[in-house]
């Protein structure tokens, strides 16, 4: 299947002028936090071990997207997420 190139830089531009980083990464915060207070279902057994684990990828996906500085430039969005250890990271 092709895909329409124009169309799609049509739909990105509009995007792009309604679009707030910030906004986003503070959605993201919501969703790390909304993982992390939600229970585990009454499942059992390896399940139950499939689930958890999910819910932990889902956090630290959440939340170190949650943690990034970002800047828009002329339509492209860069995302920065500092992974060096606390006392590094300065």
């Amino acid at each position: 299947m092709r895909r329409d190139r124009t169309r799609g830089l049509c739909e990105t531009a509009l995007v792009a002028e309604q679009f707030d980083p910030n906004e986003m990464i503070a959605r993201f915060a919501e969703r790390a936090d909304a993982v992390r207070r939600r229970g585990l279902p009454p499942v059992e057994g390896p399940e139950r071990q499939r689930f958890a684990r999910q819910a932990a990828l889902d956090y630290q996906d959440f939340a170190m997207l949650a943690d990034a500085t970002c800047e828009l430039d002329d339509g492209v969005l860069t995302l920065r997420i500092d992974l060096r250890p606390a006392r590094e990271a300065t």
